[in-house]
């Protein structure tokens, strides 16, 4: 077979360290199967690739050559020459792995990527395929090998790799600068959990830095909530947490323990360590979730080893920036003096005591027979929706040296009864939706469907009688909007959202087919912001609108 002139391994090597970390997680799931390596870290093998394909150690017979082939067998037969060829310097370098010769593993796979770049991307699809999982095999473990040298820390899942490159200095200078302030205080909350978190992750066998993730996830804030509704220290959005046990109903929601929100963050990071293999791949994950990077990742057809940041342009820019951050933090908090950060003490953890109760209970009627200020029991129970306990057996937080004391006056606290629910009565109108319902009684539409037993949200009849629950204990009447305000001076009217043409028409007292001819409207169908010419009846229609 013939063999191109390739560079040194040792060169090879520095352009493969130099483009790393690399992306590691997308090799078919089929491909791979774990051995230890030195110091038990694990380190894929071949032994499945190497059946899939059919090709080597498989005991088959050299062949002479076909003189009766055509010049594409001929092609293929070179291509599958050059991935059996690779195949056998993974094998050696995994034994090389074996006995810790690191160097004689890193000048195997260069050898190995040689190999398949001589493939060409022409060639027949399934040999192509081949090549890319040769591709995303030997960049994984070149990652692996490069983990081994420069690490943050050690534990059973390997290291976070400590790079600082551009956008990691970038991330830098933000914190330096003009988020300075998020980072000096996020530093000062972190005292009060993080030294649980941290234990957590030891425990678990993780790397201890994870720890500072909810830093940047939520500033060590235990109510944040994001604009995708992502609650809590963690950030978990309700299907993500309710994958990872956390439990979320009417007076419990489970993302604000910090505890338990813990626990299911390092569920959450082992599967996605499970997928990707990398921590750096990991986080980007566990930001923006494992099916957009897993897409980023199909999507790549580039012929060279994936280089990590390159993956990080493609994906959405928060998750582009979100490693780097990450990275950043850790670089500073490592050496603060060398950036210019005075960090000073943290705050202390809250100690406290867990007392369970099977009594529904506010607060504050504890805090009162306790002789305690309520917001120390808020702090200590954030997970309780409306600072009542539930009506099932639950495990409440006090200060330390008022557990007993709460248990010798439990039966002295007033049981709490929630309020009955309010309720008015809709009939359903022409071009009324279960949105714009609910806009006008001021709920949720998610509310009046469960009132009501609805099963297909966008299937109401025109009659219906609905049941609409109301906020407080007090029935009102639904919101009305005033037709005079709305119309501009101009004569025209700006559609809002849950407005239908319907409803314009019948609260400028005209008709849909007038408001059509004025505006030259092909269909009843608006859009929010869309400028319509009104020329409003002799009587507004707010007063038929009042009644339900």
């Amino acid at each position: 077979m013939l063999k191109s002139p390739r560079p040194t391994p040792a060169l090879f090597s520095l352009f493969l360290l130099s483009c790393l970390p690399c992306l590691v997680a997308a090799c078919s799931p089929a491909t791979e199967s774990a051995i230890v390596g030195p110091e038990g870290e694990t380190l894929a093998s071949v032994a499945v690739l190497e059946e899939s394909y059919g090709g080597v150690n498989a005991g088959d017979e050299a062949q002479a050559p076909d003189d009766t082939q055509t010049p594409d067998e001929a092609q293929d037969g070179f291509v599958q020459d050059c991935i059996d060829s690779a195949l056998d310097l993974c094998e050696t370098a995994q034994a090389y792995w074996k006995e810790g010769n690191v160097d004689g593993a890193m000048e195997a796979l260069d050898q190995a990527y040689q190999e398949i770049l001589k493939v060409d991307p022409d060639s027949d699809p399934k040999l192509v395929q081949q090549k890319e999982d040769l591709r995303f095999m030997i960049s994984k473990r070149i990652l692996e090998i490069y983990a081994s040298r420069a690490t943050a820390v050690k534990g059973n899942y390997k290291e976070i790799p400590l790079v600082l490159n551009k956008d990691v200095e970038t991330e830098i200078r933000r914190f330096q600068g003009p988020d300075r302030r998020f980072f000096l205080e996020s530093y000062r909350r972190s005292g009060k959990y993080r030294p649980m978190i941290a234990a957590a992750l030891r425990e678990a066998g993780l790397p201890e830095e994870l720890s500072w993730l909810p830093l940047i996830e939520s500033g060590f804030k235990v109510r944040a909530l994001s604009r995708a509704r992502a609650l809590g220290l963690w950030q978990f959005i309700p299907s993500t947490g309710y994958k990872f046990g956390l439990k979320r109903d009417l007076w419990v929601d489970e993302r604000l323990d910090p505890e338990k929100s813990t626990q299911a963050a390092i569920k959450y990071l082992k599967a996605l360590h499970q997928i990707f293999g990398d921590w750096t791949t990991v986080l980007a994950a566990y930001n923006c979730g494992e099916g957009t990077v897993l897409r980023v990742i199909r999507h790549q057809k580039i012929n060279y080893l994936d280089n990590f940041w390159d993956l990080y342009y493609r994906l959405p820019r928060e998750t582009a920036r979100y490693v780097p951050r990450f990275l950043a933090a850790l670089h500073i908090l490592k050496d603060p003096d060398k950036y210019g950060f005075d960090l000073g003490a943290p705050d202390p953890p809250s100690p406290y005591e867990v007392v369970p109760i099977e009594k529904q209970v506010k607060l504050s009627s504890v805090a009162r027979e306790l002789g305690v200020a309520a917001e120390d029991l808020y702090r200590l129970n954030p997970e309780l929706r409306y600072e009542v306990t539930p009506a099932a057996p639950y495990k409440l937080k006090v200060p330390p040296g008022t557990g007993s004391v709460l248990l010798a006056r439990i039966d002295q606290i007033p049981r709490y009864t929630p309020p009955k629910r309010a309720y008015a009565y809709h009939r359903v109108r022409p071009g009324e939706t279960l949105s714009t319902i609910a806009q006008r009684y001021r709920t949720r539409v998610s509310a009046i469907v469960r009132a009501n037993n609805i099963r297909r949200r966008h299937l109401i009849r025109v009659g219906q009688r609905l049941r609409i629950p109301l906020r407080g204990t007090v029935a009102r009447r639904p919101a009305r909007r005033i037709a005079r305000a709305s119309l501009r001076p101009d004569g025209t009217y700006r559609v809002r959202r849950g407005d239908s043409l319907w409803l314009i028409a019948r609260r400028f007292n005209t008709t849909t087919q007038a408001l059509q001819k004025l505006n030259n409207l092909e269909t009843t169908q608006l859009r929010v912001g869309q400028i319509l010419r009104v020329t409003p009846g002799e009587r507004l229609a707010e007063a038929a609108e009042s009644n339900s």
